[in-house]
């Protein structure tokens, strides 16, 4: 019986549900923009492995991020976006890219089904659980909306951190400039481990494992500048 198309033509570490011939021609092209112009460098790929649902939660500094923390590893990401980009002249481009719609303001019930449902798809979903783009270049408390599915997903928690991004292109910034760019990824915390902790813990504890890699990210950025 022949396969679906996609899954003809998937490598491992690619959804084949999400158009994986497509995703491997923007993250090529990515790559080498993001190497020119912003010189991206990361660390710990290892750690997000390339099958099995896992949630990869990072800090939140630019727009960029997606494409910033996408090129970075052979595993395909799912992105969330919002509703109304759905609906706007890039439609086509978020579709192809297997984008999850949420609201404005979080996820939403459909959002969370929706998460929920990829994860046990085992696709490797990425979420910014500080809401929002930081408005000072810092780690920003994290909002709780992540907690709930880490405990229904049953998925390992990836922690990752980002630093650079702001600086060439914050939130109050009308287009990019040239900037250096490091990427951490972190160990996973296991779904045994997710288990130990309550709710306020596990926000905690992946609230202190992003800190940590983002001051690590922020020394090698700085270190590259020199």
């Amino acid at each position: 019986m022949l396969q679906p198309r996609n899954q003809q033509t998937a490598r491992p570490g690619e959804n084949v549900h999400g158009k994986p011939r497509f995703y491997r021609f923007c993250r090529c092209l990515c790559r080498f923009g993001t190497a020119w112009y912003w010189s991206i460098r990361s660390n710990g790929q290892q750690h997000l492995p390339l099958d099995g649902g896992i949630l990869v939660l990072a800090n939140h500094q630019s727009v960029l991020d997606p494409v910033m923390i996408g090129v970075c590893t052979q595993r395909q990401l799912t992105y969330l976006a919002r509703k109304t980009l759905f609906r706007g002249p890039g439609r086509w481009l978020i579709e192809s890219l297997n984008a999850i719609p949420i609201d404005r303001d979080g996820f939403g019930l459909s959002g969370l089904k929706e998460t929920l449902r990829r994860l046990k798809r085992e696709e490797a979903v990425l979420i910014f659980p500080e809401g929002t783009r930081t408005r000072d270049g810092e780690v920003q408390p994290l909002l709780p909306g992540f907690v709930a599915i880490a405990r229904r997903g049953k998925v390992p928690l990836l922690p990752v951190a980002i630093d650079g991004a702001y600086q060439s292109w914050p939130r109050d910034g009308k287009f990019p400039r040239r900037s250096t760019v490091q990427v951490e990824f972190g160990e996973p915390i296991t779904p045994e481990e997710v288990k130990n902790f309550t709710d306020d813990e596990l926000r905690a504890e992946v609230q202190r494992r992003i800190v940590e890699l983002h001051r690590i990210a922020r020394e090698k950025r700085l270190q590259r500048r020199r």
